[in-house]
Parts: structure tokens; sequence; C-alpha cells
């Protein structure tokens, strides 16, 4: 299994599941929560999710699929920048883990910037720490010129969470060599695209044929080439599940990497942080 290193030396799955959109319809939160605990059982044992994300919805969907097993899941969760200081910070984690029914993440997020001073979040990050509420803090959707305001609390950030996939290489500039430098991996949301563009692309595809894998096997594979990089794709289909644990196994070639870099240049400059 491929592995990444966070900053205190834990080391996690680099391949995870992600949960945006998932608890959105309560006719769907079942076979939600049994695709995560499928993921579960081949090793993706890395769930991120937010209290943005339906609103708390997808929270409650983690908290049945780790029913029974939080001892195997690296538990990820992310703070609206509203609520990302201060009593505000302790009443919003206190929900999330209400909804997760835990007593503490392995790792709580800023989810973007907002207007309160990112020195107030890391002050409420750390006493839900010292509480024992949360393992470890981290941001997501912040670019270098941010995690540089963090000052030396940087060290103690375990990761930042961001757009990252074939269509969306900006941060392979500066933001990527940056984090790596600190040994503090990112987070890779929707690693195979958004809209299903990119795994039409034909570039993609004959990558994906020569291996025999699906398009978005060949996308997950590309963003895990590297070190320092958590992929952290969302299914909730049992065969997409099973798909993207086996794109761990897949190693694209010198070849295939040329090949997708024609197609997807990489950066030649600064650009503005992607989000979505």
């Amino acid at each position: 299994m491929t592995l990444a290193r966070l900053p205190d030396g834990t080391e996690v799955p680099a391949l995870g599941q992600g949960t945006w959109h998932m608890g959105e319809r309560g006719s769907d939160r079942a076979r939600e929560a049994a695709a995560l605990r499928l993921g579960l059982d081949l090793g993706l044992s890395l769930i991120d999710t937010a209290e943005m994300y339906a609103e708390g919805g997808a929270e409650e969907v983690v908290a049945e699929a780790i029913a029974g097993r939080r001892e195997e899941v690296f538990l990820v969760s992310k703070v609206y920048p509203h609520n990302a200081g201060g009593r505000k910070l302790e009443q919003a984690l206190a929900r999330s883990l209400k909804r997760l029914r835990v007593e503490r993440l392995d790792l709580y997020l800023l989810h973007w910037r907002g207007s309160i001073p990112l020195e107030e979040t890391v002050e409420a990050m750390e006493r839900a720490r010292a509480a024992g509420k949360i393992a470890r803090w981290g941001v997501s959707n912040l670019d270098v010129d941010d995690l540089e305001e963090l000052g030396p609390a940087l060290a103690d950030c375990a990761t930042d969470q961001v757009l990252y996939n074939l269509e969306a290489r900006g941060i392979e500039f500066d933001l990527l060599p940056f984090c790596r430098g600190r040994g503090m991996p990112v987070m890779a949301y929707s690693p195979v695209g958004q809209g299903g563009a990119l795994l039409r692309d034909a570039a993609l595809r004959r990558v994906a044929a020569r291996h025999g894998v699906t398009p978005a096997q060949a996308a997950l594979a590309w963003t895990l080439r590297g070190p320092g990089v958590i992929s952290i794709p969302k299914a909730a289909d049992p065969e997409h599940v099973r798909q993207n644990a086996a794109a761990r196994d897949l190693r694209l070639t010198t070849e295939d990497v040329a090949e997708l870099d024609a197609a997807f240049p990489p950066p030649r400059r600064k650009r503005s942080l992607a989000m979505l």
C-alpha cells in the first residue's frame, strides 16, 4: 500500500475516500455508507468529510460507515471559515463530533480562508488539540502566501487540501514544492476532475488502454506518481470503489507521463490557486 507521511511522522494511506455530495438525499445514504465500508475493507482507511457537505449530512453517512470500526479509520473533517475561530470553532467541532459519533478527529481542517484571521484559527485549533478533540490540524484551499502567513505555526500544519488533477496543475509550480520541502503532504480533492470532461480526454484514454484500466484509474495513478500527495476520490458505487483501490497498484511509465504532459502541460508560471 502506498503511504504518505504527515509532518509528525504518522503514516496514512496515500489513497483515501472523499465524501463531497454524499448525504444530500436520504434515500442514498445507506448505499453511500456501504460504499465507504467497502473502501475500508479494501484498505482505503482515510476518510475525508466536512460540515459543509450536505450541511452535516455527509458526516452522518460517515458515522454509519465507520460504526464499530473507528480504530481502522483516519478521520478528517473540515470547518466552515465563518466558524473557524474562538468559541465558534469549538461549537462547530462539537457538532461534527456528534454527527460522526466519535470523540476525536484525527485531522481537522480550515475549509478555506475567510474573514477570521489565521492566527485566531490556529489558536482555536491548538485549544481543540490540547483538549483531546483533535489529534492534529491543517488547512484547505490555501496558497503559498497564506501558508507563509502562518509563521512558526506552519510547522504544526499537517496538510493543505487543494484541487489537483490533470486539468488543474497550478500547484506544481510553487505550492507542491513548498509543501514537499516542509514534509507536509497536499491532499488532492477532485483528483479525476469534475463533470467528466477529463475522463473523455483522448490521451488519458490511450494511457488507460495501454494498462487495461479505466481513465479514472489512470487519472488517480497520475496524482499518486510522486511523493507528498494524498488523493481522496469520492465513490458511491461499489465497482468504482474497487477500481479506485486497484489504482494504487498502477504505475505509469515515463512514456505515459510524457503523453499526459503533452496533453495537459505543467505550469510554467505562477497561477492563482484553483478551487471548486
